[in-house]
């Protein structure tokens, strides 16, 4: 897994509701460059039209079903849904959230040792479409499982892959190469936009399989078009980077088939259930980066420059499981939220509880080109990065003090929950945008895809916690829940800031 190459960070806007942009494989900068007069797509290497339009589908599937998925499975059978218990449903919400990331280094591992990361991605989305169809077909708990299953490892797999394909487009040189992540990530961010209104809207008119299915039929649309132009892209991404020997085939099929036989154990002896699979999810991402972390620390392949880097790394891994905690509860606490304390009447009408998670990419997608334009004029004047995790923590724990004012209010307005969005969102682009891109900065050459790794599973412990986390809220006691994680978030952001200095000088020279 690990490549000989030096890590390539690409700069990216942030994506939706998770702003990790992109998954664990870096993507290489070896690629031939296409010809400047190449210009078939806004300037830009004609492929990216395709990976473009294959990663607006899979979004718009992705966050249109999480946009329905909670409601889904506390509605009671009458309206619909599964009547799971409220506080199960938000947890298996952020469970399946943070196994995603988990996943993520399962695809890489698979993108570069057997399958090469063209047909990683390409199977991966076959099957989130399977996983959607299952949601919208297969009736009840089974479909439930099976979906969520699918979806969520095909959406790992892809989530590694997908950035990749977009550095290949590109070698190291090439000035479109800023340009065209930036195009690539708007895509996301149009998908994340438009999945939870229109999936919302079915939803609330048809039913929740009828949303589903157009999460599916949404994937089938970008997976059609990518199948019919997939042999445009370069040579290299369809070759596998360091082929796993054959000779290690039943070792690694044995693993997995041991897993696998470890979880239903798990799961039929009742120690792995759905109330605590968010735990359980948190606990594997801890553990996870606590190996990573002690084989970065006493491998003698670092050198001084490169120890001090991985040790820097831990306020920001922290501080990014921090910011996502809070952040992600948009897929369980404000769903929640949404359907019984929102005022959604406009002009009469009822808007969709799904309509609210869009928000975020409609404040992503105005004001990203702000933040990128301060940015540039800003230089070398702009704060290093362990100041912008810090203020980007402030802001997302400030975010949920809001919801206080309207503690005693019995119908709160919808408006109110967009000022609260508005707020998270100019968190995320305080800490989102640079995260990824610091970890492959960071990374020691000799384990470039382990700080990818790391930042992932910083995402995975966070997007757990706030299932984890979400388990604790109730309509009686919001004063308490909101004011303890916004204010110990605040505080997680002020160390960040207090030790900005030191965590800055550790990074031996990378800003």
């Amino acid at each position: 897994m690990n490549s000989p190459q030096s890590p390539d960070p690409a700069p990216h806007l942030p994506e939706h509701a998770g702003g990790d942009g992109g998954g664990l494989t870096v993507p290489p900068s070896g690629a031939a460059s296409p010809s400047p007069s190449d210009r078939s797509f806004l300037g830009q290497p004609g492929p990216l039209a395709n990976l473009f339009s294959v990663e607006l589908w899979e979004r718009f599937s992705f966050y249109g079903m999480q946009g329905i998925l909670a409601i889904y499975m506390y509605f009671a059978a009458t309206s619909g849904g599964l009547g799971i218990d409220e506080g199960v449903a938000l947890g298996i919400v952020g469970a399946y959230g943070g196994s995603v990331y988990l996943f993520s280094i399962l695809g890489a591992l698979i993108s570069d040792r057997l399958l090469g990361p063209e047909r990683t991605l390409f199977a991966s989305a076959v099957m989130i479409m399977l996983g959607h169809l299952a949601l919208a077909l297969v009736p009840a708990i089974p479909g439930l499982i099976a979906g969520l299953l699918l979806v969520g490892i095909g959406s790992g797999g892809l989530k590694s892959t997908a950035a990749t394909l977009v550095g290949s487009l590109y070698s190291r040189e090439d000035p479109r190469r800023d340009a065209g992540f930036s195009i690539y990530y708007m895509g996301i961010n149009i998908g994340g936009l438009l999945g939870p209104l229109i999936t919302g809207f079915a939803q609330q008119l048809w039913g929740f399989h009828l949303g589903f299915a157009l999460a599916a039929v949404g994937m089938a649309v970008g997976l059609l078009q990518y199948a019919l132009t997939r042999k445009g892209l370069p040579a290299s991404v369809h070759t596998v980077p360091d082929p796993l020997p054959r000779s290690m085939y039943p070792l690694w099929a044995g693993i997995g088939l041991g897993t696998v036989v470890l979880v239903l154990v798990l799961v039929f002896t009742g120690v792995l259930n759905a109330g605590n699979l968010a735990t359980v999810v948190a606990g594997l991402a801890v553990v996870g980066a606590l190996v990573i972390f002690a084989l970065l620390l006493t491998s003698k392949k670092l050198d001084a420059d490169e120890h001090s880097r991985v040790i820097a790394f831990i306020p920001l891994f922290i501080g990014t499981a921090a910011f996502f905690a809070l952040f992600q509860q948009q897929f369980t606490v404000i769903t929640l939220y949404s359907d019984t304390r929102l005022n959604r009447e406009v002009l009469g009408w009822t808007i969709p509880i799904s309509w609210v998670q869009s928000f975020n990419p409609f404040f992503i997608i105005t004001l990203s080109p702000l933040f990128a334009a301060l940015w540039t004029k800003l230089g070398t004047r702009q704060p290093g990065t362990p100041r912008k995790f810090g203020v980007g923590i402030i802001l997302m724990g400030s975010a949920f003090l809001l919801f206080l004012p309207m503690a005693s209010v019995v119908s709160v307005p919808v408006l109110w929950i967009a000022l609260i969005m508005l707020v998270a969102t100019f968190g995320e682009l305080w800490l989102s945008p640079v995260g990824l891109s610091l970890a492959t900065k960071l990374a020691p050459r000799a384990y470039p895809v382990m700080m990818m790794a790391l930042y992932n599973l910083a995402v995975a412990l966070g997007t757990s916690l706030s299932g984890a986390l979400a388990t604790f809220y109730s309509g009686d006691a919001e004063v308490a829940y909101f004011g303890a994680l916004g204010a110990v978030t605040i505080a997680i952001g002020l160390v960040m800031l207090a030790i900005s200095a030191p965590v800055a000088r550790g990074m031996r020279g990378v800003r």
